[in-house]
């Protein structure tokens, strides 16, 4: 089927704004917020199994590779802004903002330079900075995704809700070659965590989706995303043998969502599926296939050096599975790990009129269990390394 955007009904509901937060939240939006203030009251302990993280999973290394680019893409970034954008934009490294991302596209939690009400010349130089950042790939998907959500803004004409722009960058500590820093990307579908340390990157928690996922007319015509992560992901399901199936199987019904969207950042994962070891050698090199699709995102020897690490961890990853596994059927997955956690869902439509879940809307998740989303635990052990020093 030829995806025009004319074949797409979008849902009649209320419209809530996605420029400004209004003086009175709806009641829904009321509860998200202070259920999202009480978990993030919370400290922060990461994706673990039972409520305390592993420890001695993670270090500070050499990896012989240079951010000094991403570095330069950052400073220049800030240079293009004034004094009250830049005030706005920049936040310490150890700043509860990093927690304060959301996919929900109404303005409840948003901060940093507002990229709509930008100029042209330095939404350039923000999106210079994400590609310095990510690979081509990767750069490239979170480009379509604010694509997208401008195509979604062309089928509902809900422009205070979806357009290319309605993206907010956060620059966490002061850009550097050698000290602590990050950025934050963070809106509708597009959440990425960038934190920088030397030649080292941690790289979530990212959160990508789309609703639609593909368009053959409009200003963007052509795009599509997550082809691969859906059909590497389905691939490794209709692999499985029925008593894998069985064993993989964690429910029936798909869930609203990933677990681990937005405020989740403590939550309580059991390895639940079939274990990676339980794999043939075919299905296992499925499975690595769906970590490069996802880790691949970032450049090449960062993602050479978490794949290495991915690998170390076999012994305990497991692959769970809700949904069905023919070649039309809707699904999610998840591949969990004690140093990675990757999880990829259909969805029922939001801004589109589907009751049901569809290959149209999907969100994906990458975090980095047991401490280091955001690159906590490299922070604390580069304070305990420097305070150790003296310095």
């Amino acid at each position: 089927m030829t995806l025009q955007l004319s074949h797409f009904k979008p849902r009649n509901r209320t419209i809530s704004s996605g420029r400004a937060l209004p003086d009175e939240l709806p009641e829904r939006f009321k509860t998200m917020l202070e259920n999202a203030e009480r978990l993030l009251s919370d400290d922060f302990r990461g994706v673990t199994e039972a409520g305390s993280p592993e420890s001695g999973l993670y270090s500070i290394k050499d990896l012989g590779a240079s951010n000094a680019g991403v570095t330069r893409a950052a400073k220049s970034f800030l240079a293009s802004l004034s004094a009250d954008e830049r005030e706005s934009t920049l936040f310490s490294v150890d700043s509860d903002a990093w927690r304060r991302w959301s996919n929900v596209h109404p303005y409840l939690m948003r901060h940093g330079a507002f990229m709509d009400e930008l100029a042209q010349t330095q939404r350039d130089l923000g999106m210079e900075l994400l590609r310095e950042s990510l690979s081509p790939r990767g750069f490239k998907t979170a480009q379509d995704i604010m694509r997208l959500n401008e195509s979604i803004l062309e089928i509902t004409g809900r422009d205070d809700e979806y357009g290319e722009w309605l993206y907010w960058l956060s620059i966490m500590g002061e850009p550097s070659d050698t000290q602590p820093w990050g950025w934050q990307i963070d809106g509708h579908h597009l959440i990425i965590n960038y934190f920088v340390l030397g030649g080292q990157v941690v790289a979530t928690p990212t959160f990508m989706g789309s609703e639609p996922v593909a368009v053959d007319s409009g200003k963007y015509a052509g795009t599509r995303v997550f082809q691969a992560e859906e059909e590497n992901g389905l691939a490794l399901g209709m692999s499985f043998t029925p008593d894998q199936r069985a064993k993989a199987t964690i429910a029936e019904e798909l869930p609203g969502d990933v677990f681990t969207s937005a405020f989740r950042d403590n939550f309580e994962m059991r390895y639940e599926g079939i274990g990676y070891d339980e794999l043939s050698s075919g299905q296992q090199n499925l499975v690595m296939a769906i970590a490069e699709t996802y880790l691949g995102r970032m450049p090449e020897a960062h993602a050479k050096a978490k794949m290495a690490e991915v690998r170390a961890h076999l012994d305990k990853t497991y692959i769970a599975w809700i949904g069905g596994f023919s070649k039309d059927s809707v699904f999610y997955y998840r591949v969990h790990s004690p140093v990675v956690l990757i999880e990829f869902d259909h969805q029922r439509g939001i801004a589109l009129d589907d009751d049901e879940p569809t290959r149209n809307h999907i969100h994906t998740v990458v975090r980095t269990p047991n401490g280091n989303d955001y690159g906590k635990d490299l922070l604390r052990l580069h304070r305990e390394q420097h305070h150790r020093n003296g310095v």
